[in-house]
C-alpha cells in the first residue's frame, strides 16, 4: 500500500499560503496617482484597500439593491493581475490598448495558485468586474475610477500637469462613475469643473 504524504487539506492550505505569499507582491506595484496628501505615489495594495472602504462608505450612492459586500470584494481583487501586467496609466492609449490581453494571462496565472473552486471563484469577481455588466461590478469600477479625480482634485492636479492630461479626457473617466453611480459621477464632474477653474486642469 502506498502512503500518502500531503493529505488533502494540507495540500488545499498549502495552495492558499502559496497564493498569500504571491498577491503580497501586490504591495510594490506603485501607481501615478499620489496619496491625498501628495507625499509619494500609492501602491495598489494601497488603492485596492482604498476604494473597498470607499464602498463602505459611500454605499447609499450604489444602485438600490446592490450588494456591496460583493463589490467590496470586487475592488479587493481586481487590481491582483497587475502583479504580473503592471499598472496600467488610464489616460495612456497605447498601453490601454495592450492591458486586456496582458491582464488575462495574469489572471489566468495568479488566480490558479487557489484551489480550482475557490480560483474560479474569485477569478469570476475580476471577470465581473472587468465586464461591467452587474450594478455591483459598475458601482465598484466607478469607486474605483472617482479615487484618482478625489487625489488628483486634492493635489493641485496631481497627475493630470505632469503628464499633461485635459479635462474633456477627465471627463471620459466621469461618464464611467456615473454609470455605477450618478450622484457620484455628478460629485466627480463638479470636482473636474472646479480643477479647471483653479488652474490645475487644462481644457
Amino acid at each position: 500500500m502506498s502512503r500518502v504524504t500531503i493529505a488533502p487539506e494540507e495540500d488545499r492550505l498549502n495552495a492558499q499560503i502559496a497564493f498569500a505569499v504571491e498577491i503580497d507582491k501586490l504591495k510594490r506595484i506603485v501607481r501615478r496617482n499620489l496619496l491625498i496628501d501628495g507625499s509619494r505615489r500609492e501602491n495598489d495594495a494601497e488603492h485596492s484597500w482604498y476604494v473597498g472602504m470607499l464602498a463602505m462608505v459611500l454605499g447609499e450612492h450604489a444602485p438600490p439593491g446592490t450588494d456591496l459586500h460583493r463589490v467590496v470584494a470586487m475592488l479587493l481583487v481586481h487590481d491582483l493581475v497587475e502583479i504580473d501586467a503592471g499598472d496600467t496609466f488610464v489616460y495612456d492609449q497605447v498601453a490601454v490598448a495592450a492591458q486586456a490581453a496582458a491582464e488575462r494571462t495574469a489572471a489566468d496565472r495568479i488566480f490558479a495558485l487557489l484551489p480550482r473552486e475557490q480560483g474560479a471563484r474569485i477569478r469570476a469577481l475580476w471577470d465581473e468586474f472587468e465586464a461591467r455588466e452587474t450594478p455591483e461590478a459598475r458601482f465598484a469600477k466607478a469607486l474605483d475610477r472617482f479615487a484618482p479625480i478625489l487625489a488628483n482634485h486634492h493635489t493641485e492636479g496631481g497627475t493630470w500637469p505632469l503628464f499633461k492630461v485635459k479635462a474633456g479626457q477627465v471627463r471620459e473617466k466621469v461618464r464611467i462613475i456615473q454609470e455605477g453611480s450618478p450622484s457620484l459621477g455628478a460629485y466627480a464632474l463638479e470636482l473636474v469643473e472646479l480643477s479647471v477653474a483653479r488652474g490645475h486642469l487644462a481644457e
